[in-house]
C-alpha cells in the first residue's frame, strides 16, 4: 500500500501543473472578433504594446493573454504574456 502513496501524489501533481502553469488574464481584448480580423487585433496588440516601450517582434492572442515575443537586451528573443485590457505582463 505505501509504494501507491507517492505514486498518488506524483499523478497528481501531473495533472494539476498545467493548469498552474498557464497565465491567467481577461480574455477581453479592446476589439470586436466579430467585426476585426485576428491579424488585426494582433496588429493593434503590437502597436499598444510598442507604444509602452515594449520591443515586441510579433503578438498574437493565446487563451485570454497577448502573447508577445519581445527582443531581449542581449538580442535573443523571448515569450511573455500580457494582459489585454491592463497590458501588464503576467507570468
Amino acid at each position: 500500500m505505501r509504494p501507491a502513496l507517492p505514486l498518488a501524489f506524483a499523478l497528481i501533481a501531473a495533472l494539476a501543473s498545467p493548469a498552474l502553469a498557464a497565465p491567467i488574464c481577461s480574455g477581453t481584448f479592446g476589439l470586436d472578433p466579430e467585426i476585426f480580423s485576428e491579424a488585426e487585433i494582433n496588429d493593434f496588440n503590437f502597436d499598444l504594446l510598442r507604444g509602452r516601450g515594449v520591443d515586441v517582434t510579433r503578438t498574437e492572442m493565446w487563451g485570454g493573454c497577448i502573447r508577445a515575443f519581445v527582443r531581449q537586451a542581449d538580442g535573443r528573443e523571448a515569450m511573455e504574456f500580457y494582459d489585454p485590457m491592463t497590458l501588464r505582463r503576467v507570468e
